[in-house]
């Protein structure tokens, strides 16, 4: 695959050769040296910017609303194993395939063909900007405290106020990636100072008998223990969207071992962040005090213990980590969008670079879109944030467990394992569990967001057919690739008439 380098000059044609066969043998070592101008540092940053952003505030009532603590604790153990083996299944498929640029969106192309790796990177994109969208609506609710206009986010105030935070990221971004991955890095250690000293007040403050109090949730009406532990499945995989950042990055990395261990490494930490938040709120202050609070409910748990303070010093560090996560997201989409563009799965126009190697075309549609998802929120009312949020985790589950699938496919075939037949075990067990995890994700986040999915899935087709037909190809290459079309069209016109009619709802 020929890549962009970081800081060159435009282009806008894609390459006249597809990218090599997923039949290729990649040995382990290939691509250590990605010649790109990001270190581990900034990767990481990256990782844990993208993953701790808007979700980790207000996880705790967006758990506490469906689940009591023992099902909590058995979804986290769920969510450890599956998103600790997705994020190995990344690490491992950027060592092995270090020629695949763009993480789960050609991992997806390399497995199944252009189609899937179309719709793939259609559904991360889609899922990116529109994630922006809540952490928007989140960051002026909470500019509320201070600014009673704003309200909850989605008044005209708010909007507009958002607008121009919009296309001041958009204008940061268009100055090159490499600039805005600095501003990233300080965002991200700046806010993770409020949720550390959150974590401290709260285990000191920490009452035993509150916690186990309703442990499984028999007296609270929130249903079987299996029920409890999927209805949080969702909001889990929101708060670690973000997981593949580094792996979106990998052209840009100057080294590609640091992607996998960025990955790793932020993940680890992450998850003992929202483990602990989450768990220690409800020994803080009962559960189902803890399900009314308003967005972002850790706001209202260190309240509880510390009073006023509690709520300013939550919604400072809120107001850094969405602007800090404001422009991871702002980049990572049109990252993708670009790379697609450049090897042709996406029209060729998207795939230019800028004097600064900023995508700017990519960069263009995406802002666009976003200002017309913000002016729409003003007309969607109260809840916009978690409506968003769990549409956001439904489109990026395809993605996902085509990545995982990819994982197992190169173990089982081989491919990159010359000589590390110990290493294939592994990887191919990995690979299983994070398709499992997939699947099992897919099932949790029930009919009515699948469907709603297929709504934003299917005019990508058209997209998809420009691409094609750019390059001289045929739009479709296989009759499974036609079936495909056909029943995602068929699927997205039911759930369109289901929604309008009132039938399908969020």
């Amino acid at each position: 695959m020929t890549t962009h380098a970081p800081g060159g000059a435009s282009g806008g044609s894609a390459p006249s050769t597809p990218p090599a066969s997923p039949a290729k043998d990649h040995g382990e070592g290939a691509g250590k040296s990605g010649g790109g101008q990001l270190t581990f540092l900034p990767l990481l940053s990256l990782v844990v910017g993208s993953m701790v952003a808007g979700g980790i505030f207000s996880l705790p009532q967006n758990v506490a609303v469906t689940t009591a603590a023992g099902p909590a604790m058995i979804g986290w153990i769920i969510t450890a194993v599956g998103m600790l083996s997705l994020a190995l299944v990344f690490q491992n498929l950027s060592n092995r395939r270090p020629d695949l640029d763009a993480g789960v969106y050609s991992y997806a192309r390399a497995l199944f063909g252009r189609l899937a790796g179309f719709l793939s990177a259609w559904g991360y994109w889609f899922s990116a900007w529109v994630g922006n969208i809540a952490y928007f609506v989140l960051l002026f609710g909470t500019l509320s405290l201070w600014f009673g206009a704003f309200g909850s986010g989605t008044t005209w105030p708010a909007i507009l106020s958002a607008s121009v935070l919009l296309w001041a990221l958009h204008t940061l971004v268009l100055r090159g990636v490499r600039q805005a991955a600095i501003v990233n890095t300080i965002a991200t250690f700046a806010k993770l100072v409020p949720i550390v000293l959150f974590i401290v007040l709260a285990a000191i403050g920490f009452k035993y008998d509150l916690f186990v109090a309703d442990f499984w949730g028999e007296t609270g009406g929130l249903g079987s223990v299996f029920d409890q532990t999927r209805n949080m499945m969702l909001v889990t995989v929101w708060v670690f969207i973000g997981i593949e950042g580094a792996s979106v990055y990998s052209a840009r990395a100057k080294r590609r071992t640091d992607v996998g261990r960025a990955t790793v490494t932020g993940f680890v930490g992450v998850l003992a962040l929202l483990m602990l938040v989450n768990l220690l709120s409800i020994g803080i202050m009962e559960r189902a005090e803890v399900a009314e609070l308003a967005d972002p409910s850790m706001a209202g748990v260190l309240e509880s213990i510390i009073g006023t303070p509690g709520t300013i010093i939550v919604s400072v560090g809120l107001v850094i980590s969405l602007f800090g996560a404001l422009l991871a997201w702002s980049m990572i989409p049109v990252e993708v969008m670009q790379v697609a563009a450049q090897d042709g799965t996406m029209p060729r126009v998207f795939g230019g670079l800028n004097k600064q190697g900023s995508p700017a075309a990519a960069l263009w549609l995406t802002t666009g879109c976003m200002q017309v998802m913000l002016l729409l929120t003003a007309l969607m009312g109260e809840g916009v944030y978690l409506t968003l949020i769990l549409l956001a985790a439904s489109l990026i589950l395809v993605p996902y467990l085509l990545s995982a699938l990819y994982a197992a496919y190169l173990a089982v075939t081989r491919q990159g394992y010359t000589g590390d037949p110990r290493g294939r075990t592994r990887d191919l067990v990995l690979g299983v569990v994070a398709s499992v995890y997939g699947l099992w994700l897919l099932f949790a986040a029930g009919l009515g967001y699948l469907l709603v999915s297929t709504v934003l899935y299917a005019p990508g087709l058209a997209i998809h057919a420009w691409a094609r037909r750019e390059r001289g190809e045929a739009v479709f290459s296989s009759t499974a690739e036609k079936v495909l079309a056909a029943v995602l069209v068929l699927v997205g016109v039911f759930s369109l008439y289901l929604w309008l009619t009132g039938s399908l709802s969020l």
